[in-house]
């Protein structure tokens, strides 16, 4: 079960697939405890537990306890700076992504981060980018080359 999930988002290790399950107990966990919580100190709580998640896009801000019960270690995987990256199209594969981060090449907001760990708040999404001061950063530069795709001719509209 683990294997596909560490391909699929270009984990170094099995360590950080741990890490990332320990950040979903930690939560569910939380979430248990409150739902059964009574008292304004649990509401107040409860509010800031939604509140955290939803800065960080892992769940809706208007979302219940119920959803947080139902978050996937796939959710938090998919917040992290090095998926994020590569889905964002500045990289061509998920270990690609993971260099760049680690070689300075890639900044959230005006912060280089060289955690692919990181997980990136909703509100920072935007701001994910190349370092300016890094070839990367030119649009031309070779790594960052689009493989064109050829069109294929429709064969009901090609001339006879």
């Amino acid at each position: 079960m683990e294997k596909p999930i560490v391909k699929e988002f270009g984990l170094k290790n099995k360590t950080e697939l741990w890490r990332s399950a320990s950040l979903l107990r930690k939560y569910t966990s939380q979430a248990k405890r409150l739902i059964a919580s009574r008292g304004e100190q649990a509401a107040v709580e409860k509010k800031q537990l939604v509140d955290k998640l939803s800065s960080l896009g892992i769940i809706d801000s208007s979302a219940s306890l119920d959803d947080v019960l139902g978050l996937t270690i796939n959710d938090f995987l998919s917040r992290r700076l090095q998926t994020i990256v590569f889905k964002r199209n500045l990289s061509r594969t998920i270990d690609q992504s993971r260099q760049f981060i680690t070689h300075r090449h890639i900044k959230v907001g005006n912060k280089t981060i060289t955690a692919p760990s990181y997980l990136v708040p909703l509100s920072a999404e935007q701001g994910v980018s190349f370092v300016e001061t890094t070839s990367l950063a030119k649009a031309d530069h070779p790594e960052r080359a689009v493989k064109e795709v050829k069109e294929v001719p429709d064969p009901e509209n090609a001339e006879e």
